[in-house]
């Protein structure tokens, strides 16, 4: 088209994930092909486009990047606006110029088919290479230390790339074009496998089948992946298994499976269509499938029906299955309650006794980031944990907020959330904050998000709980803060997500929360909105018996509960599994402590709940791991059964004291099913009785006691019959995960209070 014949020049503004995904190449290749004239450029933004040609070409354009972008990009936002004609000769793709910075952060995501098949090619110059990627796969965020991004700003800016990859790399038409971590056998980091004093075994390509070798004779590996290292171990192997257990104190929580391909997890599990969809998707989350006849190592998730499962997502890993044809425990090099580790060298220092063997690669993890893991209920995806493949998760909300807006979560699962302009951020899984290593890591995570998007937050945005690490760390910034109680920022999270702004039925069940009268809270029902919350539900308080020690020791709710219905005489003339677990003295101790209130402060607790259930069932008196007692109640719950125990309700207050004298009845006969499946559906009774008293109002699930697969779906089951509305997390933790972002919600709904 000859020069001043364009009849529209347009600028295009992309918001969302738009970098690091083969967006400029999409843009170059479509222009040409429509034969338009401009140029494309990352900008802190996002994506910025000049567009000039004919009226009929650039609309077959932008329906093309409207409807169908790069698989990789996510977008946000398109802002269109006309301009007068540049006069543009051909199509450019321009240098990041524009030192902005507000567009999303691409996550990392799985390797790709296309590299699957050149690793696998003998003929491939990238054959059998253990850090193959291009702009459709690999490391993203785990790299990237500042936006825009581009290579100079990654882990990869030490590595000059050889003739043949640059020429890849400056190539429009090529797949690697601005692929930042692109990298060969010839330019790239050095894979290499040591002992755990650092002593060298091998190097590059031999690494792999060496690593096999050792694993085949049981040993345990900390094997680096993309964002941190993984422990990886024989998942067929018993004494394998047992010794990564003991080593790593870790007596009963489940431990991960990484397998092959999918072909080969469908040999020992019973995924589902959907979940098999999840298990291949670019994320490769870990997805908790249903166990099948062939058996694993019985240690890896016991006393439970579920598996942790995951496919190979790294290139190392499809070249480690090449040599180990079996599946592998793949889980989290840390320590209970820290950080996952992402260096060799302190992966020695805090995993030197639990490890035999690390093997490396000296490109740095600038971010780590942990294993996602999601679950299907009632057809849809719920986050567990956000991490690999979804976060950083950004969404828009509707408005625009001149504040910069920092909110910092809970204790337990920790995540922080920013918000800016109409955008909110909610960060990877930080984990819980219990030892000084987690603590430096959520320093490390603020520090990081500031540094990414220039942010220095006008307001921060925490729990109430006087205790929490990040309370106490948000009072020490000097900036503005706010205070949101936790039970109310888990349905905000929920409102967050599904951009809710009217009055809901929140339901907010968890273990632990800091409530307004300075009670633990955790079994709450509200009337909420962004604005304001009225606590119209709770069950009846009782007495955690040793306090954080009842948390840890499920018999000592079930003993309280007796306490509030039973006189000290009465309980000992119980024939009750779980009175076994006491001394003879012990029960006059605990009773004097109930009684005269020492260390045995106020719940109003759902999670204790499900733990006292899991004691009177005689499956559970010491707690393995959070979240152990309702998984092991699901094995107990039998869905023919429509029993429902009697409880009484006032003015909102649960008592459960009638359904615990018939919990009592049936423990003493043994009938462990019955109770289980009672408490259940006493449980989903109550949701329904109170919705019908609020039935014009949409219904919240929020909360980690909802994480229980078959409590929510009879939840979501029985309100939907009634023509409910009811909404739960998917795409981000229904657990302490999403507080942050209920606390941001919060803040961005009440800003026009915070500036006057």
């Amino acid at each position: 088209m000859p020069m001043g014949s364009y009849t529209k020049s347009l600028i295009i503004v992309v918001k969302g994930v738009v970098q690091g995904v083969g967006f400029r190449p999409f843009v170059y290749t479509t222009a040409k092909a429509y034969h338009l004239c401009g140029n494309v450029s990352n900008t802190g933004e996002g994506l910025l486009i000049h567009l000039e040609g004919s009226a009929d070409a650039i609309e077959q354009f932008c329906i093309i990047l409207r409807d169908n972008p790069p698989k990789l990009a996510r977008i946000e936002h398109i802002d269109i606006r006309e301009q007068e004609s540049k006069n543009f000769v051909g199509f450019e793709i321009l240098d990041s110029t524009d030192k902005t910075k507000t567009t999303s952060i691409p996550p990392d995501v799985a390797m790709c088919d296309e590299c699957v098949s050149e690793m696998n090619n003998s003929h491939d110059r990238r054959y059998g290479y253990y850090l193959i990627n291009c702009t459709q796969c690999g490391p993203r965020y785990s790299i990237i230390e500042t936006l825009p991004y581009d290579r100079s700003s990654t882990s990869m800016k030490i590595f000059t790339m050889c003739t043949e990859c640059q020429e890849e790399y400056n190539n429009p038409m090529n797949r690697r074009y601005h692929a930042q971590p692109i990298s060969c056998h010839a330019c790239g980091p050095v894979l290499a496998l040591m002992d755990k004093e650092a002593n060298p075994i091998a190097q590059g390509n031999r690494v792999i089948s060496k690593a096999a070798e050792l694993l085949k004779n049981g040993s345990i590996l900390a094997i680096k992946g993309i964002g941190g290292f993984h422990l990886m171990c024989d998942a067929s192997n018993e004494s394998a298994v047992t010794t990564l257990r003991m080593r790593k104190k870790r007596p009963k929580k489940p431990l991960a499976v990484m397998f092959s391909h999918i072909d080969e997890l469908c040999e020992y599990l019973l995924p589902n269509e959907q979940e098999v969809q999840l298990l291949t998707s670019k994320e490769r989350p870990i997805v908790l499938v249903q166990k099948g006849d062939r058996s694993l190592a019985h240690n890896i998730a016991p006393d439970i029906d579920t598996i942790g499962a995951m496919i190979a997502y790294a290139p190392l890993h499809h070249l480690l299955f090449k040599y180990f044809p079996s599946p592998l425990i793949a889980t989290s090099a840390n320590r209970s309650d820290e950080p996952i580790i992402r260096n060799a060298k302190e992966l020695r220092e805090r995993l030197g006794d639990v490890v035999d063997f690390i093997v490396d690669f000296d490109r740095d993890i600038v971010n780590t980031v942990d294993d996602s893991i999601v679950q299907m209920i009632q057809n849809r995806c719920m986050t567990l944990r956000m991490g690999r493949g979804y976060a950083p998760f950004s969404l828009v909300h509707t408005g625009f907020t001149p504040l910069k807006i920092l909110a910092v979560g809970g204790q337990q699962k920790n995540t922080i959330s920013l918000a800016y302009e109409d955008k909110m951020i909610l960060s990877p899984h930080i984990g819980d904050l219990h030892t000084i290593e987690a603590m430096e890591y959520f320093q490390r995570s603020v520090e990081m998000f500031k540094r990414f998007y220039d942010f220095q937050p006008d307001v921060i945005v925490c729990d109430k709980h006087p205790t929490y690490a990040t309370v106490q760390w948000a009072k020490d910034q000097g900036k503005r803060l706010i205070q949101v109680q936790h039970h109310y920022a888990h349905a905000l999270a929920c409102m967050a997500e599904f951009g809710l702004a009217e009055k809901v039925l929140a339901f907010c069940f968890d273990g632990t929360g800091y409530g307004d009268d300075g009670t633990i809270w955790g079994g709450e029902v509200f009337i909420a909105d962004p604005y304001d919350y009225q606590r119209i539900g709770y069950i009846k308080p009782f007495r955690l018996l040793g306090g954080e020690k009842a948390i840890k020791e499920p018999k000592r709710v079930a003993l309280a509960l007796l306490f509030e219905v039973y006189t000290l005489v009465e309980v000992s003339t119980l024939k009750l599994p779980l009175l076994d677990h006491f001394k003879s003295d012990e029960l006059t101790l605990h009773h004097k402590a109930w009684e005269k209130r020492i260390n045995a402060p106020l719940c109003s607790s759902m999670g204790r709940m499900f733990e006292a259930m899991a004691s009177f069932c005689d499956i559970l008196h010491d707690n393995g791991y959070e979240g152990e007692a309702g998984r092991r109640l699901e094995e107990l719950y039998d869905p023919a059964s429509d029993e429902i125990f009697e409880f009484a309700m006032e003015n909102g207050v649960i008592d459960f004291s009638t359904m615990i004298q018939k919990i009592v009845l049936l423990a003493q006969k043994k009938e462990f099913i019955r109770i289980a499946t009672g408490f259940i559906n006493t449980l989903v009774a109550i949701i329904e009785e109170f919705s019908d008293n609020y039935c014009v109002l949409s219904i919240v699930l929020s909360g980690g006691v909802f994480q229980n697969k078959t409590f929510l779906t009879l939840c979501v089951t029985r309100l939907e019959e009634k023509g409910r509305r009811v909404y739960f997390q998917e795409k981000t933790p229904i657990n302490d995960g999403g507080i942050a972002l209920g606390q941001l919600y919060y803040a961005i709904h009440n800003e026009k209070s915070l500036l006057s």
